[in-house]
């Protein structure tokens, strides 16, 4: 997300660094970043708004004694993009009894998958929704809500061969009333273009039911196409948000500077992965700093307190300390560290200076070698995993031959997982990682090569974990 543009500000802003700030240097960095801007798709009148309003503040900023005149640019930079964003975040709106969302967009946006992952989202808020299935034109469009609504434990309202939409969104509302629903998210009928008949259906859901929120989805991945479906929903039945998906893989990003901008909507929702978890709200403030290479410290903690199990920190933590932990707690571990996305995304989030294709070096050998680790631990027996202890030579090379793996890479891991295990004993700040925030998760910092960032054989997953634990310690 943003991995292009990401690079090209933070080179040109990198090479203004310790030098003032003049007319000439200036329209060199303008032009870079004018450039940059459409290189990652971005809407050309919002390019040129953007550059005239950077340009603008340049002139008639003073430079501060004792400051960067980079980071003033940075500053200026910053400003800027939040503004294209949207400025601030933007609630969904939660009115109406049942409340209604309903989720606009053509084919292939991923409008029936986040509706799906919005009602996952609404019921760790603690709300009750509704799925109903509006979509009675895309053969499958049901049995695919449905299918999803099991995956996440939400029920799925439909009325089966009804081709009227009036109708399923009526009987919504009443098995909403009677069963305890307060939002119903109505996942409508997309199309491969904008049609008349298409807009004369949603205006009538529209006009009869006021839905509370009415969400456009957009594929980040459209590019410029992006702002005309923005702007052409928009125009007809008056919008009250985005919702952008496939931001995990789009490297460019263009269309998310655009469409706000252009509509002057604001997007509410982005979605950064294919797990049903992965819908998030958007923050103007801090997908800028992303941009910039600055991080997002705030959204990886929020993602830290919803990921981990405060128990189940404790318990790892008491075990740790008494030299009791196991495979089983080193999976656990592994597992609620892997819930945080993909490890090019966390780095994202920590703001580290590491170039696109180091990221995805560390992200794929990670993944790789927690691999490997889950191989190794699944063809032990529930003795050894329960009890490290246990493994001699013997039940080793056993272990080696049942998983068809090298046995020199097995005894390898062994012998880093016991090295953590004789660290971790008799430490006594068991929260270095995540302070009050999670109740005490162990310092990943200190394990090594153990999967994780340490997985990438090299200089770089040791100081990247390094550094990570470093601006964490700063919530403790």
């Amino acid at each position: 997300m943003f991995d292009s543009l990401s690079e090209k500000l933070q080179g040109i802003i990198s090479r203004t660094r310790n030098q003032e700030l003049t007319q000439d240097n200036m329209q060199e960095a303008l032009r870079e970043i004018r450039r940059a801007l459409l290189e990652a798709d971005v809407n050309l009148r919002v390019v040129k708004s953007f550059i005239s309003a950077v340009k603008d503040k340049a002139e008639g900023e003073k430079v501060l004694e004792g400051v960067d005149p980079s980071q003033q640019l940075v500053k200026i930079v910053h400003d800027e993009l939040v503004n294209l964003l949207g400025k601030e975040q933007k609630p969904l709106d939660f009115s109406g009894s049942p409340n209604l969302i309903m989720m606009l967009g053509l084919q292939g946006s991923g409008k029936t998958t986040s509706s799906a992952k919005l009602a996952v989202k609404l019921k760790k808020e603690g709300r009750k929704p509704l799925l109903a299935a509006c979509d009675i034109y895309r053969p499958a469009a049901v049995s695919q809500l449905q299918t999803l609504g099991s995956e996440i434990e939400t029920e799925v309202f439909t009325i089966p061969d009804c081709t009227d939409v009036q109708k399923i969104v009526r009987g919504a509302i009443d098995f909403a009333n009677l069963n305890g629903f307060n939002t119903i998210i109505l996942d409508t009928a997309g199309r491969l273009q904008i049609d008349t008949d298409m807009m004369a259906e949603l205006l009538l859901i529209d006009r009869i039911f006021h839905p509370a929120e009415k969400l456009l989805v957009i594929d980040a991945m459209t590019g410029q196409e992006a702002v005309n479906v923005a702007e052409n929903f928009d125009a007809q039945l008056g919008l009250t948000g985005l919702v952008l998906t496939k931001l995990d893989g789009d490297s460019r990003g263009g269309s998310a500077l655009s469409v706000s901008y252009c509509t002057g909507k604001p997007i509410k929702l982005t979605g950064t992965g294919e797990k049903l978890n992965a819908l998030e709200d958007f923050y103007p403030e801090r997908m800028a700093t992303r941009i910039l290479g600055m991080g997002d410290i705030v959204s990886l903690v929020e993602r830290a307190q919803e990921v981990f199990d405060e128990k189940q920190a404790r318990e790892l933590e008491e075990k740790m300390s008494k030299n009791n932990f196991s495979f089983n707690d080193f999976l656990k571990m592994q597992k609620q560290m892997q819930a945080f996305g993909s490890m090019g995304n966390l780095l994202g989030m920590l703001g580290l200076n590491i170039a696109k294709d180091d990221r995805d070096k560390i992200t794929h050998e990670g993944e790789k070698q927690f691999k490997k680790m889950e191989v190794f631990i699944s063809s032990m027996t529930p003795e050894e995993r329960a009890n490290p202890d246990l493994l001699n030579t013997s039940r080793k090379k056993r272990i080696a031959k049942g998983c068809g793996m090298d046995y020199a890479e097995l005894n390898a891991f062994i012998k880093q997982f016991e090295s953590m295990r004789t660290m971790m004993k008799g430490m006594t700040d068991m929260k270095s990682m995540f302070g009050k925030m999670t109740g005490g998760m162990p310092d990943m910092s200190r394990m090594g090569n153990l999967g994780g960032f340490g997985g990438y054989k090299g200089k770089m997953g040791k100081h990247a974990m390094n550094k990570a634990m470093k601006m964490m310690r700063r919530f403790k």
